[in-house]
């Protein structure tokens, strides 16, 4: 039997381990997920246009330049997903990834948002929208474990941490 490989676009925040966690818990627990990212440098990211195209005096053109050049590869790998992982981080406002989650939404490919507590409140509206609401990147990894083969967590005696088990 041919088992389905699952496309996971991980948007949203760029300055934590976030992501990393995610593919070591989705290799460690064998998951048929394949995960794509945007560029996550910074400094790539943002001077893509301007460096492909030519440098830009206004700062509002070479920001435009690379936003576009990003656009293009953000929603072709939305488009292809699966299921859109969307994280917001604390240090910086991510207006990228709420758009990454409204373009998810719209094109009818669910999403699960990941991001602390304390954003509950500014992203009551796109985790209304979002299939699960997750806190630590294990929950994703738990999450995509019982999307992908209904394999569920177990709590191990003495550990307050989650398991995916067969």
């Amino acid at each position: 039997m041919n088992e389905k490989i699952w496309n996971v676009y991980l948007s949203g925040e760029i300055h934590s381990d976030w992501r990393q966690r995610i593919s070591a818990g989705v290799e460690a627990a064998d998951l048929p997920v394949d995960l794509s990212a945007p560029v996550t440098d910074h400094e790539d990211s943002d001077g893509c246009g301007a460096a492909i195209f030519g440098a830009e005096p206004d700062p509002i053109w070479h920001d435009r330049k690379g936003a576009l050049l990003n656009s293009i590869r953000s929603a072709t790998l939305i488009e292809e997903a699966d299921i859109v992982v969307v994280r917001f981080g604390e240090k910086y406002k991510q207006w990228n990834a709420a758009f990454d989650a409204g373009y998810a939404a719209a094109q009818g490919i669910p999403f699960i948002t990941l991001h602390p507590e304390e954003h509950d409140h500014a992203l009551k509206e796109v985790d209304a929208a979002a299939k699960a609401v997750t806190r630590e990147p294990e929950q994703v990894v738990e999450a995509l474990a019982y999307i992908t083969q209904g394999r569920m967590p177990r709590r191990d005696r003495g550990d307050s941490g989650l398991r995916v088990v067969d």
